[in-house]
């Protein structure tokens, strides 16, 4: 292996909580950044014990809400290591300030947290106009866009695709596909008919890794399917570290386990060149 392994969703959170307050959306903080907190520190020996060269750190909304200031003061520590992936609230009228000014301080792309660990997915604000002004700045700025939803904000989803076909759009745990009937994958089709859609990116994580062991899934019939469907020029490894448990370096095993029926090339894209390709800063 001659490439450089880069991590696109990594977590980081401050032990300092004078300096960085928490205040979770949705006004429930999760209990992964309660139980395994890790700093910007942290991160960077567990990316040196695994050897991950570069990552993308994701800031946690649901420790910090839509205040930053941890995830790019963290990654400015470490330029061209890291790069830091934010959230603003894009419904409200500052929005377009708001990106600018996290911008300013070093953010390299932005998220959209409809749901998750705290919270059911509602993927209402995806396609609310007000939303919009943020989106044409993404594309202005050429800032990527990640999206945590599940299937059912697909519809939402396409239609930002069609709308804004300058924002890569990456979409978080592969939009969290139903696998477990195996080849050919038929409930999963809502995930496979965004493939003809050239701006959307697919980020691999632990979640996936664990659905294709499930049932009929397979790794092997899995993810060839989805190269065959997308490229793996828009395939992204992220390891979801410290939110999903285990060690940095067991995650990357376990993936590139999961991806070892690609070809090199295929495995070259999806663990260093796309996320390179999304994240310049970190080129």
């Amino acid at each position: 292996m001659t490439y450089q392994i880069v991590d696109i969703h990594p977590h980081i959170i401050s032990d300092d909580e004078q300096a960085y307050p928490p205040a979770p959306l949705f006004g429930k903080r999760s209990e992964w950044s309660q139980e395994r907190p890790t700093t910007v520190e942290t991160l960077i020996a567990a990316m040196d014990e695994a050897g991950v060269a570069k990552a993308a750190v994701v800031h946690s909304s649901t420790t910090y809400g839509f205040d930053n200031s941890y995830v790019v003061d963290g990654c400015a520590k470490y330029p061209g290591r890291l790069a830091a992936v934010g959230s603003v609230d894009v419904l409200q009228e500052d929005a377009q300030q708001r990106i600018r000014e996290w911008r300013a301080r070093g953010l390299a792309g932005l998220r959209l947290f409809t749901g998750g660990s705290t919270k059911e997915f509602d993927p209402s604000e995806l396609d609310d106009p007000r939303a919009f002004p943020a989106w044409e700045l993404c594309a202005e700025l050429g800032l990527p866009m990640c999206i945590q939803t599940g299937p059912v904000g697909l519809p939402q989803v396409t239609a930002l695709a069609k709308r804004f076909p300058n924002v890569a759009i990456v979409l978080d745990h592969l939009g969290r596909p139903e696998v477990a009937d195996g080849a050919p994958y038929a409930k999963a089709q809502s995930l496979f008919d965004l493939a003809s859609l050239p701006n959307i990116h697919l980020k691999l994580t632990p979640r996936i890794f664990g659905d294709v062991r499930k049932g009929d899934a397979r790794p092997d019939t899995f993810f060839p399917r989805v190269v065959e469907a997308f490229g793996a020029q828009r395939m992204a490894w992220g390891s979801n570290f410290p939110t999903s448990p285990g060690t940095l370096a067991d995650i990357l095993a376990t993936a590139q386990e999961g991806l070892a029926s690609l070809s090199e090339e295929d495995r070259e894209w999806i663990f260093s060149r796309t996320a390179l390709t999304l994240y310049p800063a970190l080129a």
